[in-house]
């Protein structure tokens, strides 16, 4: 019975692991799993059993290991309940509604003597607004939720000339927060945010420094918000209700806990430094990954190819360019080629080359050798198959690794012809 009840909840936790296969298999683990394999042990109606995760390509982070164990520790709390079989069906249905939301909650509260629900009800108040429309537009809020005294809250806040409207007393975050519309209205999870404590009582405003003013990559990922969740005490984190619709839980070391579709994801950089190893600088990296990131958020399509084989052996790959040869065309890339993806994103193009029909693409160095490329499928060594992006990051990725974001979101990883990795 185990084992058919995880079924219920298998394909989503396939997907968060990025499309990893899982199984629940019966017996005690038989080695401790390596990297690209996650092994735990659980025990049901007195059994034992191993959670099995397997991922070829890419290595499992630390983040993703953490959770699998917290989800299994949930499963085994929900599965005690329900062990009669008359209530096979009512189990699964309240698994496969609830069992994520549980895992997130779980993490986020750090310290495991003490429960999760408080997080577990902002977490429901949120998911509850993202639905929420307000003169046509989606509604949108924050909340940094800090774990140190407020004294150092406020000093911190201060270092990097923010202002702190306190709210005397605190309010509860209760499941009628935002009856009136005023608050989701007003902080709305771009430069205001609501601060509140671990036990969920809303202390005060959080309003970031006028004088601060990100570029829009840094603005879509959140990088101030990331840097206060890292200095505001072991365990805090900050999640929003995006223009999307998504709520993203900021948490330390800088990774993304999303909430997307009506199922949750993890966006952790590991994932990608992996992916990219040895075929881009760690600098450029991180540009990329985090430009990635906002691409996906602004639901913006993009194909980027990491090419190390220099500029004479990419022109044998070209079908064309977008746009043709227009000299509008050619001035506009000459003024960009082989300039690096952090000075792009510093003079605040990069998304919109990324953007842009066509290829875009990128030495070992993260300097631009071409945008607006069209790639010569026909030298895929595999027959590829699928929409227009999807053709082009499958027979590009013969010949380096390649990012694929489609225009409805999701993210994905490409090597020698294969997909290998999902986000979203």
């Amino acid at each position: 019975m185990p084992i058919a009840v995880f079924d219920a909840i298998k394909d989503s936790i396939s997907s968060f692991l990025g499309g990893a296969s899982v199984a629940l298999q019966p017996g005690a683990p038989e080695n401790p799993g390596d990297e690209k394999t996650i092994s735990h042990g659980i025990s049901l109606e007195g059994r034992a059993y191993c959670f099995m995760a397997r991922r070829e390509a890419i290595p499992f982070t630390r983040s993703e290991t953490l959770f699998c164990r917290e989800l299994l520790t949930a499963f085994s709390g929900l599965y005690s309940g329900f062990q009669q079989e008359d209530y096979v069906a009512h189990f699964r249905t309240a698994l496969l509604a609830s069992i994520m939301d549980i895992t997130v909650a779980r993490s986020l509260r750090g310290d495991h003597r003490k429960g999760f629900w408080p997080i577990q009800q902002l977490i429901q108040l949120l998911k509850h607004l993202s639905y929420q429309r307000y003169e046509g537009k989606p509604a949108t809020t924050g909340f940094l939720v800090h774990r140190t005294t407020p004294r150092l809250l406020s000093r911190m806040l201060r270092e990097r000339n923010h202002t702190l409207i306190p709210l005397k007393p605190p309010e509860d975050i209760s499941p009628h927060f935002f009856r009136n519309p005023l608050p989701y209205r007003i902080v709305d999870g771009t430069n205001l945010f609501f601060v509140a404590n671990i036990q969920m009582q809303v202390t005060g405003v959080l309003r970031t420094s006028p004088t601060v003013m990100p570029i829009d990559i840094e603005l879509l990922t959140q990088r101030e918000i990331f840097s206060l969740v890292r200095r505001a005490g072991h365990g805090a984190f900050a999640v929003t209700v995006n223009g999307a619709s998504e709520i993203e839980v900021l948490v330390s070391p800088a990774r993304l806990l999303v909430r997307r579709k009506g199922t949750w994801a993890i966006f952790d950089p590991d994932i990608f430094r992996s992916f990219l190893n040895g075929s881009l600088d760690a600098e450029s990296v991180d540009e990329l990954l985090w430009s990635i990131y906002a691409l996906s958020t602004e639901r913006l399509g993009t194909v980027v190819l990491i090419y190390g084989k220099g500029a004479r052996n990419l022109a044998g790959l070209k079908k064309g360019s977008v746009g043709g040869n227009d000299p509008i065309r050619r001035l506009l890339i000459g003024r960009v080629r082989k300039r690096t993806l952090r000075d792009l994103k510093n003079a605040g193009i990069l998304l919109r080359i990324l953007s842009a029909d066509g290829m875009t693409v990128f030495n070992e160095r993260g300097r631009l050798m071409d945008t607006g490329f069209i790639f010569d499928t026909s030298y895929a060594r595999e027959v590829v198959t699928g929409g227009g992006r999807t053709t082009a990051a499958s027979a590009a990725s013969f010949f380096g690794k390649v990012i694929k974001v489609s225009q409805d979101g999701p993210v994905e990883l490409y090597q020698d012809g294969r997909l290998i990795y999902r986000f979203g």
